[in-house]
């Protein structure tokens, strides 16, 4: 068309150039409107004529497609692009300041939970990645992960206790619950590095990213001979000739009957308990309401007296419940040591009184729903259950717990009798009386067989 002025085709030249070190080989070229000169290599780094025009050719179409640059501009190109890579944190550098930050926002053991998620976890699978390396194929990749090395320590631990030194143990695979709750905690973490323009969108949530879960078992100690079987089977290893550490029985009452989280109970102290107007302090919970007074029942009341009595002279801050060692029980050892061997010894002793055996694996907090259970089916209202609990919503607490709470007249006359005593007539949520004596001999039948 007349007056339209069409751009000069690129057109280049090999340049040959003879210097001190030997044959150096170049480019001379017109790129943009303007004359480019570019110098390849010398001729003892591999560059011949015919690699030089090959190159040139490149370049040249470079040039027409607008996406070279001269090699100034390509150093700073290079050098902007690697600061902007080494600005961005990786997963190890973004997660550790992330759980420093929640320091003193939630409770100890909340960030012993999610320190736990990623030292054991997710750091062995992420650390170095960049935060943008993250993305919803990579978290599958890492789920897949989990369950097949979950699968294989299963497959071990089938096989014999694998031989470790004897203070470490076997790694134990991990439930489809578990590893839906790293993955929480993966979320948590980039959740935060969306809000901070890391990264635009997160990977980690969505139901698509989780294991589906088993329809879940009702664990729970739901009739009265279950939980005297529990006890009396705390109270049996405590007696037995060599036991090594005692104070099951009243660890286990205090989970049973106080509705006390693992950790509440390991960290409990005597100034925490006030025997002698039936109270129990718990002060150091993962919740704000989980900071509570506890009414102590009767039969907990008679265990914790007993218990004392035999802890000998304690100090208001030693620890309630310790180990062989005379430490703190921690919520392992709890599990290992005192729930499990318990729970072993009372479906033998529900055998041999003929009932039918427990329900599921019983866990610490499937025995706050028997706390609460045994609270509703003696009377007690919700509000007075919540707060015992540790929780702010009545609605939440009657949601949870209502279907435990169907009990027969006769279970409840049974289980107001052994909670309160013989006298059927205690009334529940009334203030309990000055000090009392210990009126029940907790020694089960099985002890002299």
């Amino acid at each position: 068309m007349k007056g339209e002025r069409i751009a000069r085709e690129s057109t280049g030249q090999v340049i040959r150039r003879k210097t001190k070190g030997g044959v150096v080989w170049a480019l001379r070229f017109r790129a943009y409107g303007a004359r480019q000169y570019l110098t390849l290599g010398a001729a003892a780094d591999g560059w011949t004529r015919r690699k030089a025009e090959v190159e040139l050719q490149n370049v040249l179409a470079d040039v027409r497609r607008g996406i070279w640059m001269p090699p100034t501009r390509r150093a700073e190109q290079v050098a902007k692009e690697k600061a902007a890579v080494d600005a961005e944190p990786t997963f190890h550098r973004f997660s550790s300041d992330w759980i420093a930050g929640r320091r003193g926002e939630i409770s100890d053991s909340g960030l012993e939970y999610y320190a736990w998620a990623l030292s054991h976890h997710l750091l062995p699978y992420f650390a170095d990645w960049k935060l943008s390396e993250i993305d919803v194929e990579s978290v599958d990749a890492y789920r897949r992960f989990k369950v097949l090395q979950s699968e294989e320590r299963r497959a071990a631990l089938a096989k014999g206790r694998p031989k470790l030194p004897r203070t470490e143990s076997p790694a134990r695979p991990l439930s489809a619950a578990t590893i839906n709750k790293t993955i929480d905690v993966l979320q948590a973490v980039l959740s935060l590095a969306v809000e901070y323009g890391h990264i635009d969108r997160n990977p980690a949530s969505g139901r698509r990213r989780r294991l589906k879960l088993p329809p879940r078992a009702t664990a729970y100690l739901d009739r009265v001979d279950q939980i005297e079987a529990v006890l009396d089977a705390a109270h049996l290893l405590d007696t037995r000739q060599h036991a090594q550490t005692t104070g099951r029985r009243p660890l286990v009452a205090v989970l049973v009957l106080a509705g006390l989280r693992a950790s509440e109970a390991c960290g409990l102290r005597w100034r925490d308990i006030d025997l002698a107007n039936g109270r129990l302090q718990v002060g150091r919970s993962k919740t704000q309401a989980g900071l509570r007074e506890v009414t102590l029942l009767p039969l907990l009341r008679d265990d914790l007296l007993v218990h004392k009595a035999t802890a000998g002279d304690v100090s208001p801050d030693d620890p309630v419940f310790t180990s062989a060692s005379g430490k703190a029980r921690d919520k392992d050892n709890l599990r290992n040591r005192v729930l499990d061997p318990v729970l072993v010894e009372a479906e033998r002793l529900l055998a041999a009184r003929g009932h039918a055996p427990l329900a599921g694996r019983i866990t610490p907090h499937k025995l706050r729903h028997t706390f609460a259970s045994i609270l509703v089916a003696c009377g007690e209202d919700p509000a007075s259950v919540m707060s015992q609990l540790g929780h702010t919503d009545p609605k939440f607490t009657l949601r949870t717990y209502t279907h435990l709470m169907r009990r027969e007249p006769a279970e409840r006359e049974r289980l107001r009798a052994l909670v309160y005593g013989a006298d059927p007539e205690a009334t529940p949520g009334v203030e309990p009386p000055g000090p009392i004596q210990i009126s029940r001999n907790y020694a089960p039948k099985e002890l002299g067989s």
